[in-house]
């Protein structure tokens, strides 16, 4: 009979549970999240909270008594070197279990069971603090932002207006540029008409220079 039996065999003997439950608090050291069944969730919760309590306090003794329950060594090494100094102003609730809903073919209740510290979402880092605000400071803040936008708004223009000048003046060079090659072609022009005019008149003055023939 099973009165006064608080301990969840989780259908399994007892050197096979203690080797499960291991290997799923090395997983969830290790990614940080894991998804489980509920009760097994549960048992890992138990398991794993004074752990991550033992880690606060690096000493041999300390990570001698973690390995013997997880019997990783680099699992203990990240425990104690990063996730330690992240929950070191926790007092207890480590873990997190969130519901996730039915699994298909047994229809049992399965969640996730994460670290708290490292969930972005629910942290209260990212919120902000509300603190009072005075009218005077206000004011000053509000004159203050005024006289920045002002200055920011002059600098602009005075960019915009040195950008259209040099706009201008790329235009009106290479109007002149135009100009000058338009010039250089009418000048080559003409002096090809005049040469070939020259030319026309002096074939026309030797045939009428030479003698007939008999």
């Amino acid at each position: 009979m099973r009165h006064g039996d608080k301990v969840n065999n989780l259908g399994r003997k007892s050197s096979h549970r203690k080797a499960m439950i291991s290997n799923m608090a090395c997983s969830l050291i290790r990614h940080k999240r894991i998804n489980t069944t509920i009760a097994k969730a549960k048992a890992l919760k138990v398991f794993v909270e004074p752990l991550l309590t033992k880690s606060k306090t690096d000493s041999t003794h300390s990570r001698r008594v973690v390995f013997s329950y997880l019997q990783d060594k680099e699992i203990v090494t990240e425990l104690f070197r990063e996730i330690a100094p992240k929950i070191a102003t926790r007092n207890g609730g480590y873990t997190r279990i969130i519901k996730t809903g039915y699994r298909l073919g047994d229809n049992a209740e399965m969640c996730l069971i994460e670290l708290v510290d490292y969930n972005e979402i629910y942290s209260n880092e990212s919120t902000k603090k509300n603190t009072r605000r005075s009218r005077r400071g206000g004011a000053k803040k509000a004159s203050d932002n005024v006289e920045e936008t002002t200055e920011s708004i002059e600098s602009t223009s005075d960019v915009v207006v040195d950008v259209a000048t040099a706009e201008v003046v790329e235009e009106v060079s290479d109007a002149v540029v135009v100009e000058e090659s338009t010039d250089t072609n009418e000048e080559v022009s003409t002096d090809s008409t005049e040469d070939s005019a020259e030319e026309n008149n002096s074939t026309s003055e030797e045939s009428e220079t030479e003698p007939k023939k008999d």
